[in-house]
């Protein structure tokens, strides 16, 4: 048999052993993880670093959907917040005002100045949650060819070491090797595989030897990142689940808000029409009956007036004194504020029904 003939069956040897190998790992990649199971279904021969790069690609996809939908509530938000604060003004211009002062003038009681000239905040949205940041995985191509190139030179270092020891030579680190040397060398490899003194085939066989290794370390390198970057992206995605329920969670607060605010609003603009109503009754009556030193001196209707219009002007201005929001969710002191504001609306308008 050839040196050619033989140093080909070497190479195929090692080559046949590496794919092996490759289909070894390959095999391994193949289970599902269960935790993600929720997500969109994966092919079942994935390989992990592959599911780990599409389980962070739906982690983004899925944030960037929930921040841009959390955007749009929060600029409906922003609208509403802004016609609610049209709306008081036009009810503190619309008869608001007049109706407190007109009472003063009346000798009737009022509420505070200081209550109802309070800045309060309408409301304030809690963000005490981190902005998550997504990491992108690697393969560990990069650094398994790095890594497997040093393990290449060490296993090399190590077999001519190895071979030198048995030959009983010494080799000068500091100068390059005599062709002698190597030849020695190479040839004890060759006649290891009963090719006596072939330096050629013993020079195949060492650098297949260290061919076959630099694989080994290779897909090891990637099998290992590819676990990794499952497991890694496994824990991202747990992550954004979380800050997507917390974040779900906050829109529905803003949006029972922003339900809040709307109707809110819309009693705003009743109480604006009913307070300019008052107030001309009330005109009517400092007008015709004049000051008065105690209300027992008033007309009983023009008492009852006066005593409606404190009732609207109080409950009102109790509600647009509280903020609508606590810590980021809806205040139950503003809807019982606005429920009471309602109800005495009620009162006067059943008069007409």
């Amino acid at each position: 048999m050839s040196e050619e003939t033989v140093a080909k069956d070497i190479q195929d040897e090692i080559i046949e052993e590496s794919e092996e190998l490759v289909e070894a790992v390959e095999e391994n990649t193949e289970e599902i993880v269960e935790k993600t199971k929720a997500l969109t279904p994966k092919p079942t021969k994935m390989k992990k670093h592959h599911e780990a790069k599409k389980l962070v690609e739906e982690a983004k996809s899925i944030v960037q959907a929930s921040e841009s939908e959390l955007q749009d509530c929060r600029l409906l938000l922003e609208e509403d917040l802004r016609d609610y604060e049209v709306a008081k003004k036009a009810l503190a211009l619309g008869g608001f005002d007049d109706a407190k002062a007109l009472l003063s003038e009346l000798g009737h009681s009022s509420v505070s100045n200081e209550e109802q000239e309070e800045e309060t905040v309408v409301f304030k949205a809690k963000d005490d949650v981190k902005p998550i940041v997504l990491k992108d995985v690697r393969s560990g191509k990069f650094t398994g060819f790095l890594l497997s190139l040093l393990v290449g030179v060490v296993t090399f270092g190590g077999l001519v070491y190895w071979a030198t020891e048995k030959l009983g030579i010494t080799l000068d680190l500091t100068k390059v090797p005599t062709n002698e040397t190597i030849q020695n060398v190479f040839g004890w490899f060759g006649t290891q595989i009963g090719r006596t003194g072939d330096a050629t085939n013993g020079g195949l066989l060492v650098a297949a030897s260290v061919l076959a290794v630099m694989i080994l370390i290779y897909v090891l390198r990637v099998w290992l990142k590819g676990g990794s970057n499952l497991r890694f992206a496994t824990e991202q995605m747990k992550e954004t689940q979380k800050y997507i329920t917390y974040k779900t969670n906050c829109k529905v607060e803003m949006d029972r808000v922003d339900a809040h605010i709307t109707d809110a609003i819309k009693v705003l603009k009743d109480y604006e029409v009913l307070l300019n109503e008052q107030s001309g009754k009330l005109k009517r009556v400092l007008h015709f009956e004049g000051q008065k030193g105690v209300l027992s001196e008033y007309h009983t209707t023009s008492v009852h007036e006066m005593k409606d219009t404190q009732n609207l002007i109080e409950n009102i201005g109790r509600f647009i004194a509280t903020p609508m929001s606590e810590e980021g969710k809806l205040s139950g002191k503003s809807s019982l504020f606005l429920h009471s504001a309602k109800e005495a609306l009620q009162k006067i308008l059943a008069r007409f029904s």
